[in-house]
């Protein structure tokens, strides 16, 4: 049986900037329409994961384990594409999302409007 890579191709995580946890700030949009959906993070483990099997693999801070967006909920994100920022600190993962992204049941977790005061010119 041929060895499976379970690493990061070096290239790529050559690119990263992570932060001093290790981890890079993921992006989430809906392809297609543009619409942001969520923050989420990833290590290099998570960001293989994700690049390997076209689900959106992250890493949770609070839980501290990995998470397929969509294992428990149903709400799956099938990944289109990943970019990198141009600093390499943050990544655009664009999926198409089953259901909604949010864990409140909204479909985007950016819905809370904030009020917006601009200085006169």
């Amino acid at each position: 049986m041929p060895a499976v890579d379970s690493a990061l191709d070096p290239a790529v995580a050559a690119l990263l900037r992570r932060d001093p946890a290790g981890l890079v700030a993921a992006v989430v949009q809906q392809h297609g329409t543009g619409e942001v959906l969520m923050l989420a993070w990833m290590d290099d483990e998570a960001l293989r994961r994700t690049l390997t099997t076209g689900r959106a693999t992250y890493w949770s801070r609070s839980r501290r384990e990995y998470w397929v967006k969509g294992e428990t909920s149903g709400n799956r994100q099938w990944v289109r594409d990943v970019r990198l920022d141009c600093d390499g600190d943050a990544l655009l993962v664009m999926v198409d999302q089953e259901g909604p992204a949010c864990h409140t049941g909204a479909r985007s977790c950016f819905s809370r409007d904030l009020e917006v005061t601009r200085a006169a010119r």
